[in-house]
């Protein structure tokens, strides 16, 4: 769903060995935050270094504009990246950084003038890929579609775009292939049963996505999927009943997919809310302007 958007945060402290040494712990380590994927204590640390006049890193606003982005705040990465590109020393590689982050804030002119500016990579042609598809420009989608490679990432890549032009079952049999060699990419399961929902095969998607919870129960796109099954094979009562529980077992600041569910808490009720819910998430949720035309038609 987020590839279909389309609209457009003290002097007095000690240094960091004192610190640990009163507390008998050590801090850790970038590296060890980074592959833990603790993304937020990594901005912490890096933003710690920077507060107590430690000396920097060359790579250190690189890697929080990285992780500003791994944690979804588009914005933030947005500000570190664009700072970077006005440095004389910039690394080329932060160009095709900025054209994601355009990218997934809806900023496709913006996105396809900074990746035409890094230099030539597998994530440029995957973005640039993605960007014809946007921009509906089929010469470009074939020039590179030509260029993707027999690699992972080049065939999730593929697959998206399969799905995005409701090429279903070539999206599941791209996944399938990948899923046979790398059994540990549990995720690709969830995206194997969303094919198989805009199939119409809802309990099929049923037990595909079970595959995927058993793992990780409380993942955002997994039950909100699971919600929309329950309401094509049961009603709207059994489906928002699924939602409840994720929006209860939510944090305070659960902010990742909070349209989509919006929108389908609206299309479980019949339509309750719509005129309120629904005009905003046009251009962001891709079914909120035909669920939009759907309800002024029934009234």
């Amino acid at each position: 769903q987020m590839l279909s958007r389309a609209k457009p945060a003290m002097g007095g402290t000690p240094p960091a060995g004192d610190r640990r040494r009163k507390k008998g712990k050590e801090v850790p380590q970038l590296e060890e935050l980074l592959a833990q994927r603790d993304f937020t204590g990594a901005i912490a640390l890096l933003e710690f270094k920077q507060h107590v006049g430690e000396e920097e890193e060359e790579d250190d606003n690189l890697w929080i504009g990285y992780c500003a982005f791994h944690l979804g705040d588009y914005t933030r990465a947005l500000e570190e990246y664009e700072a970077l590109t006005k440095q004389p020393t910039c690394n080329p590689d932060v160009w095709v950084n900025l054209a994601c982050t355009y990218f997934l804030l809806g900023m496709y002119v913006q996105a396809e003038q900074a990746a035409l500016k890094a230099p030539k990579s597998g994530l440029q042609n995957r973005l640039l890929f993605h960007l014809a598809h946007k921009f509906s420009d089929e010469k470009k989608l074939m020039s590179s579609h030509q260029n993707l490679q027999d690699v992972t990432e080049d065939q999730l890549s593929l697959a998206s775009i399969h799905y995005m032009r409701s090429h279903y079952q070539e999206a599941i049999d791209i996944y399938k292939r990948i899923l046979l060699d790398n059994r540990e990419y549990l995720a690709l399961n969830v995206y194997v049963a969303l094919c198989y929902y805009k199939l119409d095969y809802y309990d099929v998607s049923q037990e595909v996505l079970a595959v995927y919870l058993q793992q990780v129960p409380d993942s955002t796109i997994a039950l909100n999927l699971k919600a929309c099954n329950h309401f094509r094979l049961y009603n709207g009562k059994a489906a928002e009943a699924e939602l409840k529980n994720l929006t209860d077992s939510a944090s305070p600041s659960f902010e990742f997919g909070k349209e989509l569910i919006k929108h389908n808490l609206v299309v479980f009720r019949g339509g309750e809310g719509a005129l309120q819910v629904l005009p905003p998430l046009v251009d962001v949720v891709p079914e909120a302007r035909l669920n939009l035309v759907i309800y002024c038609l029934q009234q």
